[in-house]
């Protein structure tokens, strides 16, 4: 009986001393929320340490080991005034096949209160394949982005303010594997001299190229004598937003059937597999068909080295020639027009599948890929904000003005 009332004794003081032990304060952290526009798929935990991992997840291509992860976009809810360290991956992407390093490409993030203002933070590798993020709650939610945003309603505001101009012609060409509406927007008369065309978008986490249209857009739609000028040389044709699925879903790169839609562009697209590409080939032969073949084509992406890439394909030398003649004149007027000063890839330099490649072989249009810097602008040393690639778009339509002003052989013409 004495051992058992000892016990006891034990177990009721053993009890008291635990209550009275001090707990570990809550984590600041409320949630990690994505139930918004473009946000990016994810899950999130919080570590012994405090830190906070969130865990995207990767795209993957059709019939291949590629994979990619570089959209992130979500809302964090936590005490206003907490300091927060947030950690993002896995970023062990497969690119060609071949495994990307441990560190990730990324080397800036954005951040916002109120998901509109955006404002540029550094961010901290923590090897292998994530990265950190350090933050500091001003209220009780802030967004958090690779990329200042650019979304589908975006653009339907811009469509809705452009719309009334009567030199913009906004035609629907097709649909998306979700059955998202794919449009082209005309600026311009379609019998001016020249014919540029546009497609911006077509790896959903790249958002630079959609700035630049609006820029460029905007900037020739603002009826002073440049304006007039430059309508007068050319107009303008644009896919502003060819993987509306991925968009919408937060993806990265490929579209919702596994495709790259910079890619297999040496062959007539699957309407099934690529329903995006599929439109745009069939846009391209209605126009040749009424010759009106565009005489130039950029394609807008994102990545870490913000060049112009000019492949090339295997052409009749003549012909390699007049487009190589035609590039180096493009670099040139992109240099003393804009802030552009990365340069182009080398002599060498090969892609097969890219549209690049692709209107060139297929349907003779002077076609190039054009990369915008995602962490640094070179020739303005500052971070890759809307603002800077919107200014980028406003120069480009003096540096397109002067390459349609050379005479330079096109090939196909």
């Amino acid at each position: 009986m004495k051992n058992w009332l000892a016990l006891v004794f034990v177990a009721v003081a053993t009890a008291g001393v635990a209550a009275q032990q001090p707990e570990d304060p809550p984590h600041p952290l409320r949630f990690i929320d994505t139930a918004f526009e473009h946000a990016s798929p994810l899950w999130w935990e919080v570590d012994a340490d405090g830190v906070v991992q969130i865990h995207l997840v990767y795209d993957q291509e059709r019939s291949s080991p590629n994979r990619a992860n570089g959209h992130w976009l979500f809302r964090v809810e936590a005490e206003p005034g907490a300091e927060l360290t947030l950690e993002l991956g896995p970023f062990a992407n497969v690119w060609n096949r071949r495994p990307s390093g441990e560190i990730p490409e990324a080397k800036v993030s954005f951040l916002s209160d109120d998901g509109q203002v955006w404002r540029a933070v550094d961010v901290q590798p923590a090897a292998p394949h994530r990265l950190r993020i350090p933050v500091r709650m001003q209220g009780d939610s802030l967004y958090v982005a690779r990329l200042e945003p650019y979304r589908i309603s975006d653009l339907e505001k811009l469509k809705t303010e452009i719309g009334r101009y009567p030199l913009v012609e906004i035609a629907p060409i097709g649909r998306t594997v979700e059955q998202r509406e794919l449009e082209m927007i005309r600026v311009g008369l379609p019998d001016a001299p020249h014919r540029l065309l546009i497609r911006a978008r077509a790896h959903p986490w790249e958002p630079g190229g959609n700035w630049v249209v609006e820029g460029l857009v905007r900037r020739l739609l603002r009826d002073d004598e440049s304006a007039r000028r430059y309508l007068n040389q050319y107009c303008v044709y644009v896919m502003p937003i060819a993987n509306k699925d991925g968009v919408a879903r937060g993806r990265t790169r490929f579209n919702l059937r596994g495709m790259d839609l910079n890619r297999n562009w040496d062959r007539a697209a699957d309407p099934d597999l690529a329903p995006e590409n599929a439109a745009l080939e069939r846009w391209l032969d209605e126009r040749i068909a009424d010759g009106q073949r565009p005489d130039l084509m950029i394609d807008f992406h994102n990545d870490a080295g913000g060049r112009l890439h000019i492949s090339r394909p295997e052409l009749e030398p003549a012909a390699l020639d007049a487009y190589l003649a035609r590039m180096e004149h493009l670099e040139k007027m992109l240099r003393e027009h804009t802030w552009f000063t990365e340069g182009s890839t080398q002599s060498t330099f090969r892609n097969p599948g890219s549209i690049g490649e692709g209107l060139l072989a297929r349907y003779g249009i002077a076609a190039a890929v054009h990369e915008l810097n995602a962490n640094r602008i070179a020739g303005l040393d500052d971070y890759p904000t809307a603002a800077n690639w919107r200014k980028y778009g406003e120069q480009l339509a003096e540096a397109f003005y002067r390459y349609f002003d050379k005479d330079v052989a096109v090939p196909g013409r």
